[in-house]
Parts: C-alpha cells; structure tokens; sequence
C-alpha cells in the first residue's frame, strides 16, 4: 500500500494551492494503481501532453496553471501540433489551431522549456546515469533507459506534467534495479557484417523486438562499436510502438551492460537465441503497407532528425533537386544550427521542406493529394497508415533520397537478399 510522506500529504491536501494538490493526488493514486509503496523524487520530465488531440487538455494544462501551477524540475516539451516557426505548413481550421495554440503556450506559462522535440537528448536534456527521471513520449523513455541509463516509466499524458509540477513518481516499474534486468538475450553475431552496419538494421529489429518481447527487457549481444546514438534511436522509436518496450541493453555498449552478465544482473535468462535475417524478414515487410512503385512523398525524422542525420542527408544528395514533396522533421534548435552554418537553404534549394515543432504524422502537413508515403523510419511506418491515410514503403535514408529524387521507388535489395 502506498503511503506518503507528511510532506505529500500537505500538498495532496492543496495547502499549497490547487495545482499541487490535484497533481500530488493523481501521481499519488497512480502509484497505488500500481502498486507502488512510495514516491521517489524525480530529477526531470519530458512532457507529452502538449500535443492536441481534444480540448480537454488545453483545459487541463489550464486549469493547473489556473491554480498556481509550475514546474518543481527541469521540463522539456514533445512535439505539439503546429509548426510554429512555419505556422502556415499545418492544414488545419482556426478553431483547432487556437486551441493547439493555446495548449502550446499553457505548458510554457507552467514553466516548461518549449524545445518541442521528441528526441531531448538531442537538444541537451540527457540526465545522469542511474538518474530517476519522469519522461513522457516512448521513444524518449527508451533512449533515456537504455542509451543513458536513467530510469523512467513511460509516463503517458497529464500523469507526465502532474510529476514534473510536485517533482515526484511513484516507485515501481523501471525505476526498480531488478525490473531492469534482461530477461532475453538476443544474439545477433550471425547477420551479415553488411546488414548490421546499415541504417535498415535497426529499425526493422526495433519492430521484430517490439512484435516478439512485448515489455520485456531484452539483452543485445554482438552489436559492432560502430553503432551510433541514430541507430540506437531508430531501434528504440520502432520497439516502444509494435511492442511497449522501455529499455534494451546493447552488450559492451549501453551503461548498464558493460558485460552480459551485468545485463542480465547475474540471473540466467529465461530465452536465449540467434538471430537470423530471415527471422527479420517478416518484421521489415511490414513496414510496407503499398505495393513498391509510385510514391507520392517521402518523410523522414522520427524521431526528430539529428545533425548528424542531416551530415548524411546532405551527402546523399549531392546538390541534387527532389521531384517529390520531401519532409524532414526536426528540433528547432537544428533548424537554427543549420540556418547559421548556411546549410538549411541548400537543403531548401534541393526540394527539402524542414519541419520544426511537430511531425508529419500526428498534424497534416502532408500533401492532400497522395496516397503512399516513403520512409526510413520504423515509428512512422508503423503509425503512418492510420494517422495519416498514406501506405507506407520502408527502406533506407539512401533509398528515400533516390526515390524521391526518381519519383518512384528506388531501393537497393541486395541488402537483404544477400542474407537470406
């Protein structure tokens, strides 16, 4: 049973204003949902309920600052639903932009930092290892798991602001050391040198871990060193959305698996096994709803593209013009980095419009007219069909730049045939 302290209980009680209270009540009665004992302190949020998907979140972002509401910790804001450096490239009528607005701008009068990114730790907001933090946005709470080793649950919409306002969570779940072990090792030293140093890799075993394991913890074991924080991102953003997955451990590579061991805690695994590239194939068609052919547009950053991912972008075009509506979703804070490094206009000039504050998938942005979508991006093939009534096609950044520069689909499969 949940008990709090004489502290939680004054503030629960709204001695310290309605804001506080109500929010200590909901994080406290989320606490005994779960069967948490206690609140933990938490040492940071990332908020997810910025985005608008109905009214009663505006009211509720305003009804806590109504009532004294601010943030007791270090915030950062998820994407919302416009574009707010480019406000004209969102399709949607005055009365839901007034009210995507105002929900914007609600979390910023409570304190939060309007990064408007679903990749933080892109833009700085990286907490310490064995930090306890309460993160919203799955992709986030993966990366922040497992690439960092902070630890989180995946705090969904409302819950995440209530505590970052009262800067407490409750204890259970992922911030317990003996939930964070593996449970499954997966082996993966029998793919092909070329396939696992491809961008392909990491979505399409995001999406088959996420398919198979469900929220277990899995271990990764014979990942190269060459693997970077993108790769692990994309293998993250695709696990936490087929599946409820919150933390991998990539052997030799994350904090807390220095050794399988360490990942697994000293406790044998309950499944141990080999992956293969044909245990992989049914994970990757998947990711492509439409029939390779014609494509109508190719979107790509989600998560939010990094600066590094534009480096690749940029090589990949060589100067050369789209012929299909190109998007890459970004943070606005690398929308301002290449805006004074002289870099976002080339890219502007080969066809790329780059989106800033949200996603082609959760606000129209995308062409009314179109029907299949291109992308490298495990998260957006996964919701895309539904969210925005495109079919998706998968393949890497270096196929969506062909395709869109041939105006229908180019993709190399040789990558995959050659493991079969």
């Amino acid at each position: 049973m949940l008990t709090l302290t004489a502290d939680e209980q004054t503030v629960a009680s709204g001695a310290r204003g309605d804001a506080l209270g109500m929010a200590m009540r909901i994080v406290a009665e989320t606490g005994r949902i779960m069967s948490a004992q206690r609140l933990i302190p938490v040492a940071s949020a990332h908020i997810d309920g910025a985005l608008w998907h109905g009214d009663s979140g505006v009211h509720f972002a305003e009804r806590l600052l109504a009532g004294g509401g601010a943030v007791a910790i270090p915030t950062t804001l998820n994407v919302g639903a416009l574009d707010l450096l480019h406000p004209h490239r969102v399709r949607v009528g005055e009365a839901r932009r007034t009210m995507a607005l105002r929900l914007m701008h609600a979390y910023e009068a409570l304190g939060c930092s309007p990064t408007w990114t679903c990749a933080p730790y892109q833009v700085g907001h990286r907490p310490a290892l064995g930090t306890d933090v309460a993160w919203g946005e799955s992709n986030a709470v993966v990366f922040v798991n497992s690439v960092l080793g902070a630890r989180t649950n995946r705090y969904g919409d409302f819950l995440d602001i209530c505590c970052a306002l009262v800067g407490k969570a409750p204890y259970f779940g992922l911030h317990m050391p003996e939930n964070r072990r593996a449970t499954i090792v997966v082996h993966v030293g029998g793919i092909s040198p070329l396939l696992l140093s491809s961008d392909a890799f990491f979505p399409v075993f995001g999406t088959w871990l996420g398919m198979e394991f469900g929220q277990e913890v899995v271990a990764v074991d014979g990942l190269p060193h060459s693997v970077s924080e993108d790769h692990f991102k994309a293998l993250g953003a695709a696990a936490a959305s087929t599946g409820a997955v919150g933390l991998f451990h990539a052997v030799g590579l994350t904090p807390e698996a220095p050794t399988l061991s360490d990942a697994c805690g000293g406790v044998p695994p309950r499944l141990e096994l080999s992956l293969t590239a044909q245990m992989l194939h049914p994970a990757r068609d998947r990711l492509s709803t439409a029939v390779a052919g014609q494509i109508d547009a190719v979107a790509v950053g989600s998560p939010h593209f990094s600066l590094a991912e534009f480096d690749a972008l940029e090589r990949l075009l060589m100067g050369r013009r789209v012929a299909l509506p190109f998007f890459v979703c970004t943070a606005r804070q690398h929308v301002r980095a290449l805006e004074q490094a002289g870099r976002l206009a080339p890219l502007e000039s080969c066809g790329v419009t780059v989106v800033a504050d949200t996603c082609v998938v959760v606000t129209p942005i995308l062409p009314e007219k179109g029907s299949v979508l291109m992308t490298n991006s495990g998260k957006f093939a996964h919701y895309g069909p539904a969210n925005t009534g495109y079919e998706t096609i998968f393949g890497t950044l270096a196929d969506c730049v062909e395709s869109a520069i041939a105006g229908r689909v180019v993709r190399d499969e040789r990558l995959w045939e050659s493991t079969a």
